[in-house]
């Protein structure tokens, strides 16, 4: 039988097939193969004795949190308690856009913004949404709910952004724990404990403890220049990497404000110049 393992607790494997769920073994065939089921795997089951048998091929995986088979990434970013970060957002983009996985941006908490910083908000949701990525905010449900249809999607985003009571606000059947921010430590505390994926409407969503696994050293220089999408520019040189170059045309955007000037300082900072 065909099915999806949707949540991963010591070595049982919880596995939807045909509208029902079978607690799983995996075949000790897959530790001596190094192969290590993840949650979003698709599978064949004996469903008689509730053995994994195969593992069908991947899409995609990710390391931190572990999972497969990821089509969204929602990267949840908090524009206040705690602050915005855009340098882990920016940081956020360029993982999963390098994995192959659609990017969306929702942010939240924007009750808790000023009129002037929700004006400076609205201009950095225009510009992600000007180059390609589609950003919303958590008040606009019903866009999210469409954009990810069909979806499996995993959200991403720092401790205390709001991930488990947006997951709350689009299905309050989940009733997903939830804390408040550390004011000792100025940051969310952890409350998703394993991965697991939910089903909503036509989507399949995971809550995570969170991205851990934020190193960008596995990406080359070329391959961190192509996550930034705006770049993709008509410079001199075909292979620029908009450092030290002349006539570069991202570095005169930026000067003219056509590119945010955060995006390209972390450019900047992400990258390992050293090794060029």
């Amino acid at each position: 039988m065909n099915g999806t393992i949707i949540r991963i607790i010591s070595n049982l494997y919880s596995v939807e097939a045909e509208g029902k769920v079978y607690e799983c073994r995996a075949r000790g065939k897959f530790y001596h193969d190094k192969l290590t089921p993840l949650v979003g795997d698709k599978v064949v089951i004996d469903a008689d004795n509730n053995y994994i048998m195969e593992l069908k091929e991947r899409k995609n995986s990710l390391p931190r949190p572990n999972i497969a088979n990821v089509d969204m990434a929602l990267i949840i970013s908090s524009v206040k308690e705690p602050n915005l970060d855009l340098n882990l957002l920016d940081k956020l983009l360029s993982i999963v856009i390098y994995n192959d996985i659609k990017p969306v941006i929702c942010f939240t908490k924007i009750d808790l913004l000023d009129s002037k910083d929700k004006k400076e908000l609205d201009k950095i949701i225009n510009y992600y949404n000007g180059i390609g990525i589609t950003t919303l905010t958590n008040q606009e449900l019903k866009k999210l709910t469409k954009v990810m249809n069909d979806n499996t999607v995993v959200l991403a985003g720092q401790s205390g952004a709001g991930k488990s009571t947006l997951l709350n606000l689009l299905d309050e059947t989940l009733n997903l724990e939830t804390k408040p921010i550390s004011k000792a430590l100025g940051r969310g505390v952890h409350t998703t404990r394993h991965v697991e994926l939910f089903k909503y409407k036509g989507a399949l969503i995971a809550d995570t403890p969170g991205f851990s696994a934020l190193d960008l050293d596995m990406l080359s220089p070329e391959e961190l220049r192509d996550t930034f999408l705006e770049f993709d520019l008509d410079c001199e040189f075909r292979d620029c990497m908009h450092k030290e170059e002349i006539n570069c045309m991202v570095k005169e955007y930026v000067k003219e404000g056509k590119i945010l000037n955060s995006r390209y300082q972390n450019y900047l900072k992400f990258g390992r110049w050293n090794i060029c």
